[in-house]
């Protein structure tokens, strides 16, 4: 495991080399949100993060269900009972293996890794402008029905889950980078969540920490460049979006 700082925000990064997993930990008051549970493996790792930063876990947060982003929840929420869950009601429902869409939604396949195994359940579903700790919930579906960025309305940090990727070039999710292709093959509707980038852009983030890659501080010039360009310069020559006939 990598940790990176900055701001309120602990990056950690699993399998750095190989396919980089981010969970954080943001420093509040009167203890550490952890946002996002990365891979089954990872509970030891964020909980020893937590020891050496010396305050304890005092909330989950979830950016959406995948399981690279909820791996490690159930092993976590063994160690720390009383810690309440936060998930969007949406993808609350790919918890429980509901890949069903509703009647407003684009009609394009659920992907990615949903995972069918999972026990635990959000203790809180969160909506649009809800506030958690010092977070602004904020709605980024496009990934998943039910993605969510947190805004730490301290700082303006933004932490975006797989809204955008850093990991092979910076992209707007659904839009592929052939050097880690992965967030790419596994969203849901490209179209929405390029919507979703331009509503994240609009906040202004002073830094941004995605689910997978390094963190970039002011990252306003480069998230407007890449927003600036057409799908097939900014995707790296394809934009992934099934629909179903």
């Amino acid at each position: 495991m990598r940790i990176r700082h900055a701001l309120t925000v602990y990056q950690l990064t699993f399998l750095p080399r190989l396919f980089p997993v981010n969970a954080y930990l943001v420093e509040e008051p009167d203890g550490l949100t952890l946002i996002d549970a990365a891979l089954p493996y990872s509970a030891k790792g964020i909980l020893q993060a937590a020891r050496n930063i010396g305050k304890p876990i005092t909330r989950i947060v979830l950016t959406h269900a995948h399981g690279d982003h909820v791996g490690a929840l159930d092993a976590l929420k063994a160690e720390l009972p009383d810690v309440p869950v936060f998930l969007s009601a949406r993808d609350a429902r790919l918890l429980e293996g509901d890949l069903s869409l509703d009647a407003n939604e684009p009609d394009s396949p659920i992907r990615g890794d949903v995972p069918k195994a999972v026990k635990t359940r959000p203790d809180h579903l969160l909506k649009d402008g809800d506030r958690v700790g010092s977070l602004l919930a904020v709605a980024a579906p496009g990934h998943t029905p039910g993605s969510f960025a947190f805004l730490d309305t301290r700082n303006q940090a933004l932490i975006v889950g797989d809204a955008f990727q850093v990991r092979g070039g910076l992209a707007v999710s659904g839009r592929l980078r052939l050097g880690f292709p992965f967030p790419a093959l596994a969203t849901w509707h490209a179209e929405t969540a390029l919507v979703s980038a331009r509503r994240l852009a609009a906040l202004q983030p002073s830094l941004l920490a995605a689910g997978h890659g390094k963190l970039i501080a002011n990252p306003a010039s480069a998230i407007t460049k890449l927003l600036a360009k057409s799908p097939d310069e900014s995707e790296g020559g394809r934009h992934v979006s099934a629909h179903r006939s």
